[in-house]
């Protein structure tokens, strides 16, 4: 079990989401990062789409009455335990009964993944137990966590051993991009634009999409009709300020979507926060799909 003394800014429980319905309305959603929350479980013994709390920029103060196992993924927080044992990212970290972990402020980059053995044992809806926002649906009773809930785990699938993890290297500067399907849309001026001009993340940006402000980015007006979207899309709206979907954002739109973030770096889109600026990097397929076979490397502590 798990009490929530203090919610953070956006805690939210996550697994993998629920990929296949979008012909239903219903996005993918889950972890925006799926390798760092993956990565988590395995240091905790669970199966790796156990469901854990994705945490953004500003965490929660845990207390584990019958302590446990955990591990923290993803952006680095300002933390304590009550035991005084040092916080570490990326490993397998044994809690005491009764001991409570402090998360804070992000340090760097925007979300971070908490797994705790056994994982979080909320109801699944439509085969996942991930938090929908926008429609109040999985989860904890489908909204963020809030000061005083209760959180039970359930049963751990394997042994548990003390684990490190190792994200696989980053390579290279800015956003790596493919195109989209409607790149021949966009003129010299617009593609120039958006290749070699930095955006700002605006304040008015979540898990279901990215704004962005910059250079505009011009095009061709030609009718579209609605098309199936996926997270990483990038549409071009009219004002051609470029919007980046999420996690959580619409499964079809009607703009001109100029190009797709890679699987690769949906990583990197997972830590971006307002006023961050990124640039747009193209990468051709072949090398896209080699990247996203990538995964994290998960060994004994010595």
């Amino acid at each position: 079990m798990i009490e929530i003394l203090r919610a953070g800014l956006c805690d939210m429980v996550m697994d993998f989401g629920r990929p296949g319905r979008g012909a239903l309305g219903v996005p993918a959603g889950g972890a925006a990062d799926r390798q760092a929350l993956a990565a988590a479980n395995r240091l905790v013994g669970n199966d790796e789409g156990a469901a854990g709390l994705e945490i953004t920029l500003a965490g929660p103060r845990l207390r584990f009455p019958q302590g446990g196992v955990v591990a923290l993924t993803g952006a680095c927080f300002a933390a304590r335990r009550s035991s005084g044992a040092a916080v570490a990212w990326n490993e397998t970290l044994m809690l005491a009964a009764g001991e409570i972990l402090a998360l804070e402020h992000a340090v760097a980059g925007c979300r971070g993944w908490l797994a705790v053995r056994g994982g979080i044992a909320v109801p699944r809806v439509m085969g996942s137990r991930s938090t929908f926002l926008p429609s109040g649906m999985g989860g904890y009773a489908g909204r963020a966590l809030q000061t005083g809930d209760l959180l039970r785990c359930g049963r751990a699938a394997k042994e548990t051993h003390l684990l490190r993890a190792t994200p696989p290297a980053e390579t290279g500067n800015g956003l790596r991009v493919v195109a989209g399907p409607q790149i021949n849309q966009f003129d010299d001026d617009g593609l120039k634009a958006f290749f070699g001009s930095a955006y700002r993340v605006g304040l008015a940006s979540d898990r279901r999409g990215l704004r962005l402000s910059g250079a505009p980015v011009t095009h061709h007006e030609t009718a579209l009709s609605s098309q199936g979207v996926l997270p990483g899309s990038i549409q071009i709206p009219p004002d051609g300020q470029p919007i980046i979907l999420g996690w959580d954002g619409p499964v079809t739109g009607g703009y001109p979507v100029i190009a797709g973030v890679i699987t690769a770096d949906m990583s990197r889109l997972a830590q971006l926060r307002p006023n961050d600026t990124i640039r747009f990097v193209t990468i051709e397929i072949e090398a896209a799909r080699a990247l996203a076979a990538k995964s994290w490397e998960i060994r004994e502590l010595a």
